[in-house]
């Protein structure tokens, strides 16, 4: 849907607006929120960012940081409060209303107008507007083409683009996947032209790493990676022990599973996680092998065809185990996955 008359006409008068977008946000979750919630202060609505975890620190940088309401036992009130009173309530970067835990059912029954913004497959509909492309790269792609649409593309500075590109450079990986449209470069093109320091960018989110977080990684490859050429799969698996012992923190195994799968000739790759309450996963495919029907056949999941996420409330120990155990039934796609 593309109805942007109706977004028009619903935020013709300053309206007060709730932003929200899915757990342990990343660059696009967040950067999308932002860079909305700036354009959305600049059209004079009163605009709260709340997202339903912690996010990563090397994410901080953004402008308009400093105002997220981070969800919490100890804000509980206040954030129903806020989703209550909010008239307008836009859900960005997820399409399902499990993926934002406790607020989702806030937001089921709040009676304010629901809008979608996202890039991802099979939406729940739950939003009464949609502005939504599976084929789009980003959602912050979606947000700067709906302000664009909007008539007010001239409102896009620099603060709200450096969010803007901060998502599209990290969900893009940076520019190299085939979501990499001309679109896409025809948007950074305008944002380089407007000011927006895209190296800086860049450092900021890729060169932050502590000594403790690049140390994690090497031992992540080196003891935990898990090669299995009969299948073009590789995993790495990590205990709860293990994410103790380097004093991980929200965002530290974020881009681990891509090195699993640049590894020559393997065309499926998986992080298993051991989060105490439940065994994160995520999927990463090329090709015409699908890493969404995977994470949604087994894994309750769902994402982007060669994206995706799942979990697993079983033991780490199981969920590893069921992951092996169904590579078999997909051999022959993952072996001629083009």
């Amino acid at each position: 849907m593309h109805d942007i008359n109706a977004l028009k006409e619903l935020l013709k008068e300053p309206k007060e607006v709730m932003i929200t977008t899915h757990h342990k946000p990343d660059a696009d979750a967040l950067g999308s929120s932002l860079g909305l919630a700036g354009y959305l202060k600049k059209k004079g609505h009163r605009v709260t960012v709340i997202t339903p975890s912690d996010y990563p620190g090397f994410l901080n940088w953004m402008h308009g940081n400093d105002d997220v309401l981070v969800y919490s036992g100890q804000n509980d009130e206040l954030v129903r409060r806020i989703v209550n009173e909010s008239q307008v309530i836009f859900c960005l970067d997820f399409n399902n209303l499990s993926r934002i835990n406790e607020i989702g059912e806030y937001i089921r029954q709040a009676k304010g107008t629901k809008v979608m913004i996202d890039h991802h497959l099979q939406p729940e509909g739950f939003a009464d507007l949609a502005y939504s492309d599976t084929n789009a790269a980003a959602t912050a792609e979606l947000v700067y083409d709906l302000i664009k649409e909007m008539g007010d593309g001239d409102l896009i500075d620099t603060n709200i683009g450096e969010c803007l590109y901060a998502g599209i450079m990290t969900d893009t990986g940076s520019f190299r996947h085939p979501s990499t449209s001309k679109n896409v470069h025809l948007i950074i093109a305008d944002l380089l032209h407007i000011g927006v320091q895209t190296s800086n960018i860049h450092r900021l989110i890729y060169d932050s790493s502590t000594e403790l977080r690049l140390r994690f990684l090497g031992y992540a490859l080196k003891d935990k990676l898990v090669v299995l050429p009969e299948y073009k799969t590789a995993y790495i698996a990590i205990t709860k022990e293990e994410l103790k012992a380097y004093d991980s923190k929200t965002g530290d195994t974020e881009g681990l599973v891509n090195y699993a799968l640049s590894i020559e000739g393997i065309v499926f790759a998986a992080l298993i996680i051991d989060r105490s309450e439940m065994v994160k996963m995520s999927f990463r495919s090329v090709g015409n092998f699908s890493a969404n029907e995977f994470a949604r056949d087994h894994f309750n999941g769902g994402g982007h065809k060669n994206a995706a996420g799942g979990m697993s409330l079983d033991s780490l120990e199981a969920t590893v185990a069921k992951f092996e155990s169904l590579l078999p039934l997909y051999q022959d796609k993952l072996v001629h996955a083009v």
